[in-house]
Protein backbone atom coordinates (compact mmCIF):
# COMPACT_ATOMS: atom_id res chain seq x y z
CA UNK A 1 0.00 0.00 0.00
CA UNK A 2 1.21 3.89 -0.48
CA UNK A 3 2.63 5.91 2.03
CA UNK A 4 3.31 9.22 1.85
CA UNK A 5 6.54 10.51 2.97
CA UNK A 6 6.57 12.08 6.70
CA UNK A 7 7.96 12.19 9.87
CA UNK A 8 6.28 12.61 13.28
CA UNK A 9 8.25 14.64 15.12
CA UNK A 10 8.71 15.62 18.84
CA UNK A 11 6.68 19.06 18.02
CA UNK A 12 4.04 16.92 16.26
CA UNK A 13 3.67 15.02 19.63
CA UNK A 14 3.74 17.52 21.49
CA UNK A 15 1.10 19.49 19.36
CA UNK A 16 -1.04 16.11 19.05
CA UNK A 17 -1.16 16.30 23.43
CA UNK A 18 -2.07 19.66 23.42
CA UNK A 19 -4.90 19.10 21.13
CA UNK A 20 -6.09 16.57 23.09
CA UNK A 21 -6.13 18.24 26.18
CA UNK A 22 -8.12 21.12 24.56
CA UNK A 23 -10.53 18.62 22.97
CA UNK A 24 -11.58 17.42 26.44
CA UNK A 25 -12.08 21.13 27.29
CA UNK A 26 -13.85 21.36 24.51
CA UNK A 27 -16.43 17.87 25.25
CA UNK A 28 -17.19 19.76 28.92
CA UNK A 29 -17.90 23.44 27.08
CA UNK A 30 -20.31 21.55 24.65
CA UNK A 31 -21.88 19.25 27.47
CA UNK A 32 -22.68 22.38 29.81
CA UNK A 33 -23.32 25.57 26.94
CA UNK A 34 -25.46 25.55 24.02
CA UNK A 35 -23.28 26.77 21.14
CA UNK A 36 -25.44 26.70 18.16
CA UNK A 37 -25.37 30.53 17.20
CA UNK A 38 -21.36 30.43 17.99
CA UNK A 39 -21.82 27.17 15.83
CA UNK A 40 -23.37 29.42 13.30
CA UNK A 41 -21.05 32.43 12.95
CA UNK A 42 -17.55 30.10 12.93
CA UNK A 43 -19.27 28.31 9.75
CA UNK A 44 -19.31 31.92 8.34
CA UNK A 45 -16.34 32.32 8.76
CA UNK A 46 -14.83 29.25 7.54
CA UNK A 47 -16.78 29.75 4.46
CA UNK A 48 -15.06 33.66 4.53
CA UNK A 49 -11.70 32.64 5.19
CA UNK A 50 -11.53 29.82 2.60
CA UNK A 51 -12.86 31.63 -0.02
CA UNK A 52 -10.21 35.01 0.52
CA UNK A 53 -7.46 32.58 0.63
CA UNK A 54 -8.71 32.36 -2.98
CA UNK A 55 -8.93 35.77 -3.81
CA UNK A 56 -12.82 36.47 -2.92
CA UNK A 57 -13.31 39.92 -1.55
CA UNK A 58 -16.83 39.11 0.33
CA UNK A 59 -16.32 39.36 4.10
CA UNK A 60 -18.38 37.50 6.79
CA UNK A 61 -21.17 40.36 6.63
CA UNK A 62 -21.57 39.27 2.85
CA UNK A 63 -21.50 36.03 3.06
CA UNK A 64 -24.42 35.87 5.72
CA UNK A 65 -25.89 37.99 3.41
CA UNK A 66 -26.03 35.50 0.78
CA UNK A 67 -26.65 32.70 3.29
CA UNK A 68 -29.92 34.87 4.17
CA UNK A 69 -30.96 35.03 0.58
CA UNK A 70 -30.55 38.40 0.18
CA UNK A 71 -28.86 40.57 -2.47
CA UNK A 72 -25.56 41.73 -2.61
CA UNK A 73 -23.04 43.81 -4.83
CA UNK A 74 -19.67 41.82 -6.25
CA UNK A 75 -19.22 40.37 -9.75
CA UNK A 76 -21.20 37.45 -10.42
CA UNK A 77 -18.06 34.90 -9.56
CA UNK A 78 -17.31 35.93 -6.09
CA UNK A 79 -21.51 35.29 -5.62
CA UNK A 80 -21.21 31.73 -7.66
CA UNK A 81 -17.79 31.24 -5.53
CA UNK A 82 -19.96 31.92 -1.98
CA UNK A 83 -22.93 30.32 -3.44
CA UNK A 84 -20.71 26.83 -4.23
CA UNK A 85 -19.19 27.38 -1.12
CA UNK A 86 -22.39 27.24 1.11
CA UNK A 87 -23.99 24.37 -0.43
CA UNK A 88 -20.27 22.33 -0.04
CA UNK A 89 -20.24 23.45 3.93
CA UNK A 90 -23.92 22.56 4.45
CA UNK A 91 -23.31 19.19 3.12
CA UNK A 92 -20.36 18.32 5.29
CA UNK A 93 -22.32 16.51 8.03
CA UNK A 94 -22.93 14.09 5.21
CA UNK A 95 -19.36 13.29 3.66
CA UNK A 96 -17.70 10.28 4.27
CA UNK A 97 -14.34 11.15 4.36
CA UNK A 98 -13.06 7.37 3.15
CA UNK A 99 -15.11 8.15 -0.18
CA UNK A 100 -13.35 9.71 -3.05
CA UNK A 101 -17.02 10.11 -4.99
CA UNK A 102 -18.01 11.78 -1.96
CA UNK A 103 -15.15 14.65 -2.52
CA UNK A 104 -15.96 14.69 -6.08
CA UNK A 105 -19.52 15.33 -5.08
CA UNK A 106 -18.11 18.47 -2.86
CA UNK A 107 -16.02 19.89 -5.97
CA UNK A 108 -19.31 19.62 -7.67
CA UNK A 109 -21.52 21.65 -5.17
CA UNK A 110 -18.27 24.42 -4.96
CA UNK A 111 -17.87 24.52 -8.54
CA UNK A 112 -20.60 23.91 -10.64
CA UNK A 113 -21.39 27.18 -11.78
CA UNK A 114 -17.75 27.80 -12.30
CA UNK A 115 -16.54 24.89 -14.21
CA UNK A 116 -18.04 22.83 -16.94
CA UNK A 117 -16.40 19.91 -15.19
CA UNK A 118 -17.00 20.50 -11.93
CA UNK A 119 -16.76 17.32 -9.85
CA UNK A 120 -14.28 15.70 -12.36
CA UNK A 121 -10.47 15.76 -12.60
CA UNK A 122 -8.67 17.92 -14.20
CA UNK A 123 -7.51 17.00 -18.03
CA UNK A 124 -5.07 19.65 -18.78
CA UNK A 125 -1.68 19.86 -17.16
CA UNK A 126 -1.56 22.91 -14.64
CA UNK A 127 1.20 24.36 -12.55
CA UNK A 128 0.70 25.87 -9.04
CA UNK A 129 2.22 29.66 -8.88
CA UNK A 130 3.83 31.60 -5.76
CA UNK A 131 5.70 35.04 -5.30
CA UNK A 132 8.49 33.79 -7.79
CA UNK A 133 6.19 32.03 -10.41
CA UNK A 134 5.38 28.65 -10.76
CA UNK A 135 6.29 26.60 -7.50
CA UNK A 136 5.12 23.55 -8.55
CA UNK A 137 3.77 21.53 -11.78
CA UNK A 138 0.90 19.37 -10.82
CA UNK A 139 1.52 15.49 -12.06
CA UNK A 140 0.38 15.16 -16.00
CA UNK A 141 -3.69 14.70 -15.69
CA UNK A 142 -3.27 11.12 -17.17
CA UNK A 143 -1.80 10.14 -13.51
CA UNK A 144 -4.43 11.78 -11.18
CA UNK A 145 -6.77 8.97 -10.69
CA UNK A 146 -4.27 6.39 -9.77
CA UNK A 147 -2.38 9.14 -7.65
CA UNK A 148 -6.04 10.15 -6.07
CA UNK A 149 -7.17 6.29 -5.59
CA UNK A 150 -3.57 5.18 -3.95
CA UNK A 151 -4.26 8.75 -1.70
CA UNK A 152 -7.65 7.37 -0.71
CA UNK A 153 -6.50 3.69 -0.03
CA UNK A 154 -3.99 5.05 2.39
CA UNK A 155 -6.68 7.20 4.10
CA UNK A 156 -9.15 4.27 4.68
CA UNK A 157 -6.78 1.83 5.68
CA UNK A 158 -3.80 3.83 8.07
CA UNK A 159 -3.94 3.58 11.59
CA UNK A 160 -1.98 6.96 11.89
CA UNK A 161 -4.10 9.45 14.32
CA UNK A 162 -6.66 11.48 12.38
CA UNK A 163 -4.98 14.50 13.25
CA UNK A 164 -2.29 13.53 11.47
CA UNK A 165 -3.95 11.74 8.53
CA UNK A 166 -6.26 14.85 7.81
CA UNK A 167 -2.88 17.52 7.69
CA UNK A 168 -1.15 14.74 5.15
CA UNK A 169 -4.28 14.36 3.34
CA UNK A 170 -4.08 17.95 2.90
CA UNK A 171 -0.63 18.43 1.73
CA UNK A 172 -1.07 15.06 -0.95
CA UNK A 173 -4.19 16.60 -2.43
CA UNK A 174 -2.56 19.86 -3.25
CA UNK A 175 0.52 18.14 -4.40
CA UNK A 176 -1.83 16.08 -6.69
CA UNK A 177 -3.99 18.87 -7.63
CA UNK A 178 -6.50 17.27 -9.08
CA UNK A 179 -9.01 19.78 -10.71
CA UNK A 180 -8.54 22.18 -12.61
CA UNK A 181 -9.89 24.78 -10.21
CA UNK A 182 -10.68 24.52 -6.24
CA UNK A 183 -8.16 22.33 -5.06
CA UNK A 184 -7.56 24.79 -2.43
CA UNK A 185 -10.75 25.04 -1.02
CA UNK A 186 -11.58 21.43 -1.35
CA UNK A 187 -8.43 20.19 0.07
CA UNK A 188 -9.19 22.85 3.58
CA UNK A 189 -12.95 21.49 3.53
CA UNK A 190 -11.70 17.84 3.40
CA UNK A 191 -8.89 18.08 6.27
CA UNK A 192 -12.34 19.04 8.38
CA UNK A 193 -14.22 16.12 7.02
CA UNK A 194 -11.35 13.79 7.98
CA UNK A 195 -11.43 15.90 11.38
CA UNK A 196 -14.87 14.75 11.95
CA UNK A 197 -14.12 11.75 12.42
CA UNK A 198 -11.69 12.12 15.61
CA UNK A 199 -14.29 14.63 17.08
CA UNK A 200 -17.53 15.67 15.77
CA UNK A 201 -17.08 19.65 16.88
CA UNK A 202 -14.16 20.06 13.83
CA UNK A 203 -17.18 20.75 11.78
CA UNK A 204 -18.03 23.84 13.54
CA UNK A 205 -13.92 25.20 13.84
CA UNK A 206 -13.20 28.07 11.79
CA UNK A 207 -9.81 26.41 10.71
CA UNK A 208 -9.93 28.14 7.42
CA UNK A 209 -10.39 31.33 8.82
CA UNK A 210 -7.21 31.06 10.95
CA UNK A 211 -5.30 29.97 7.87
CA UNK A 212 -6.28 32.96 5.97
CA UNK A 213 -4.91 34.95 9.03
CA UNK A 214 -1.75 32.98 8.73
CA UNK A 215 -2.30 33.09 4.91
CA UNK A 216 1.85 33.72 3.69
CA UNK A 217 3.14 30.97 6.09
CA UNK A 218 0.10 28.50 5.08
CA UNK A 219 1.48 28.31 1.62
CA UNK A 220 5.32 28.55 2.64
CA UNK A 221 4.83 25.23 4.09
CA UNK A 222 3.37 24.00 1.65
CA UNK A 223 6.46 24.99 -0.47
CA UNK A 224 8.72 23.88 2.41
CA UNK A 225 6.83 20.35 1.99
CA UNK A 226 7.53 20.21 -1.38
CA UNK A 227 11.62 21.00 -1.22
CA UNK A 228 11.77 18.51 1.04
CA UNK A 229 9.88 15.57 -0.25
CA UNK A 230 7.72 15.23 2.33
CA UNK A 231 4.56 16.21 4.52
CA UNK A 232 6.34 17.05 7.86
CA UNK A 233 6.42 20.97 7.87
CA UNK A 234 3.14 20.57 6.69
CA UNK A 235 1.96 18.68 9.89
CA UNK A 236 3.08 21.04 11.57
CA UNK A 237 2.11 24.38 10.46
CA UNK A 238 -1.65 22.76 10.36
CA UNK A 239 -1.32 21.41 13.59
CA UNK A 240 -0.36 24.72 15.07
CA UNK A 241 -3.37 26.20 13.44
CA UNK A 242 -5.63 23.39 14.63
CA UNK A 243 -4.34 24.35 18.31
CA UNK A 244 -5.12 27.94 17.38
CA UNK A 245 -8.53 26.98 16.35
CA UNK A 246 -9.51 25.54 19.09
CA UNK A 247 -8.71 27.88 21.47
CA UNK A 248 -10.55 30.44 19.64
CA UNK A 249 -13.15 28.23 19.87
CA UNK A 250 -13.16 28.20 23.75
CA UNK A 251 -12.32 31.41 24.14
CA UNK A 252 -15.26 32.53 22.14
CA UNK A 253 -17.99 30.10 23.91
CA UNK A 254 -16.60 31.05 27.56
CA UNK A 255 -17.31 35.24 26.34
CA UNK A 256 -20.84 34.33 25.24
CA UNK A 257 -21.34 31.52 28.05
CA UNK A 258 -20.74 34.81 30.35
CA UNK A 259 -23.12 36.64 28.36
CA UNK A 260 -25.84 34.55 29.06
CA UNK A 261 -25.36 34.29 32.54
CA UNK A 262 -25.17 38.16 32.86
CA UNK A 263 -28.90 37.96 31.41
CA UNK A 264 -29.69 35.27 33.41
CA UNK A 265 -28.89 37.27 36.41
CA UNK A 266 -30.58 40.16 35.66
CA UNK A 267 -34.04 37.70 34.91
CA UNK A 268 -33.49 36.33 38.05
CA UNK A 269 -33.22 39.39 39.93
CA UNK A 270 -35.94 40.97 38.03
CA UNK A 271 -38.57 38.49 38.74
CA UNK A 272 -37.39 38.33 42.27
CA UNK A 273 -38.03 42.31 42.42
CA UNK A 274 -41.55 41.65 41.25
CA UNK A 275 -42.14 38.82 43.97
CA UNK A 276 -39.62 38.21 46.61
CA UNK A 277 -41.50 34.59 47.89
CA UNK A 278 -41.17 33.09 44.55
CA UNK A 279 -40.11 29.55 44.71
CA UNK A 280 -37.49 27.95 42.81
CA UNK A 281 -39.54 25.96 40.41
CA UNK A 282 -41.93 28.79 39.90
CA UNK A 283 -38.35 30.96 39.08
CA UNK A 284 -38.00 27.83 36.32
CA UNK A 285 -41.03 27.95 34.71
CA UNK A 286 -41.46 32.11 34.27
CA UNK A 287 -37.34 31.96 33.11
CA UNK A 288 -38.00 28.62 31.20
CA UNK A 289 -35.02 27.82 32.87
CA UNK A 290 -33.58 24.49 34.30
CA UNK A 291 -33.42 23.54 37.98
CA UNK A 292 -30.01 23.31 38.20
CA UNK A 293 -29.59 26.16 36.22
CA UNK A 294 -31.20 28.77 38.07
CA UNK A 295 -29.79 27.14 41.17
CA UNK A 296 -26.36 27.68 39.57
CA UNK A 297 -27.17 31.48 39.03
CA UNK A 298 -28.99 31.41 42.22
CA UNK A 299 -25.49 30.38 43.97
CA UNK A 300 -23.61 32.95 41.95
CA UNK A 301 -25.46 35.95 43.66
CA UNK A 302 -25.28 34.66 46.63
CA UNK A 303 -22.15 34.54 46.48
CA UNK A 304 -21.52 38.19 44.58
CA UNK A 305 -23.72 39.19 47.98
CA UNK A 306 -26.21 40.33 45.82
CA UNK A 307 -28.99 38.10 46.60
CA UNK A 308 -29.71 36.94 50.37
CA UNK A 309 -32.48 33.86 51.53
CA UNK A 310 -34.29 34.90 54.49
CA UNK A 311 -35.99 32.25 56.42
CA UNK A 312 -36.60 28.96 55.07
CA UNK A 313 -37.19 27.75 51.99
CA UNK A 314 -41.08 27.08 52.12
CA UNK A 315 -41.97 30.28 54.60
CA UNK A 316 -39.36 32.79 53.69
CA UNK A 317 -38.41 35.33 50.87
CA UNK A 318 -35.22 36.58 48.92
CA UNK A 319 -33.75 40.05 49.40
CA UNK A 320 -31.91 41.20 46.61
CA UNK A 321 -28.99 43.23 48.29
CA UNK A 322 -27.20 44.99 44.84
CA UNK A 323 -29.49 45.49 42.26
CA UNK A 324 -27.73 45.21 38.79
Amino acid sequence: MYKPPYNITTKIINQISEISELVADIKYIDKNFNTLKLRKKNRVRSITGTLQIEGNTFDEEKVTSVINGKSVLGTMREIEEVKGAIEAYDYIEKYDFKKEKDLLLAHKFLMKNLLQNAGKYRQSNVGVGGKDGVTHVAPPPNMVPELMGDLFDWLKNSDEHPLIKSCVFHYEFEFIHPFSDGNGRIGRLWQSVILKSFKDFFIYMPIESIVRENQARYYQALEDAGSLGESTPFIEFMLEIIVNSLKGYIKETKKSDQKSSLKSDQKILSEIGLNNQLTIKELCSILDMSESGVKKVIKKLKDEGKLQRVGSLKSGHWEIKDEI
